[in-house]
């Protein structure tokens, strides 16, 4: 029996879990949910079943896996990472992880609030743009000469970082120039067998990242 990843057609919080979910090898099925258009971008495709699950927790995305049931995307990455070994394991290397995770999920946050909330959305990406390089800087230095930017051995915030710096990228291009070692974890990743596998697949998508109510990558390409 498969396990199920349940999320909106979009890449958002839950693309990274099915990077994971490649590269491990993980036999699993998506439930895919698209919200309505404009005026109200409905979202009742979802909500007038949510409770039907059994979840603690009614939230997208959701991981089911036999008698596992969880929602939240940092949680389903822990979980799929402690079961791959893709999870730190001395305490300083834990640390790190920690760390990096809640770090790019402020990332993450700063892109998504362009996003969804610009009220110019050009006039505001220039000034995003602006400030991006102090972030990219701070990753850049984090990650140093290693192979994966929590340590030497790969982990779940891996998968998190190079999905966030790729929709950056999808923004902005030529975001990475300059950060040589960011372009070259990038390439590294891209690299793995699985994942280069899949994102040659027809399962792979560049757009859209964000849900319909958005001024920036809302809809197919």
């Amino acid at each position: 029996m498969p396990a199920v990843l349940g999320y909106w057609k979009i890449r958002a919080f839950g693309q990274s879990i099915r990077l994971l979910l490649e590269h491990t090898g993980t036999d699993y099925k998506e439930e895919v949910y698209v919200c309505g258009g404009p005026p109200d971008f409905s979202k009742d495709c979802w909500r007038s079943i949510k409770d039907n699950f059994g979840l603690a927790f009614p939230n997208l995305p959701y991981y089911v896996d036999g008698d596992l049931k969880m929602t939240h995307s940092m949680a389903i990455m822990r979980h799929v990472g402690r079961k791959n070994n893709l999870y730190a394991e001395s305490e300083e290397e834990q640390i790190r992880q920690d760390m990096l995770e809640q770090e790019v999920v402020d990332f993450r946050g700063g892109f998504y609030k362009l996003a969804l909330f610009a009220q110019d959305f050009d006039t505001e990406k220039l000034d995003y743009l602006k400030d991006l390089p102090k972030s990219l800087k701070r990753f850049s230095a984090f990650l140093g000469e290693k192979a994966w930017i929590g340590s030497e051995k790969m982990t779940y915030v891996d998968f998190l970082m190079y999905e966030h710096l790729d929709q950056h990228r999808v923004l902005e291009p030529t975001c990475l120039n300059g950060f040589k070692n960011l372009q070259d974890f990038m390439d590294r990743f891209e690299a793995l067998p699985r994942i280069a596998e899949y994102l040659k697949s027809d399962r792979f998508f560049v757009h859209p990242i964000c849900n319909r109510r958005a001024k920036f990558s809302n809809e197919s390409v």
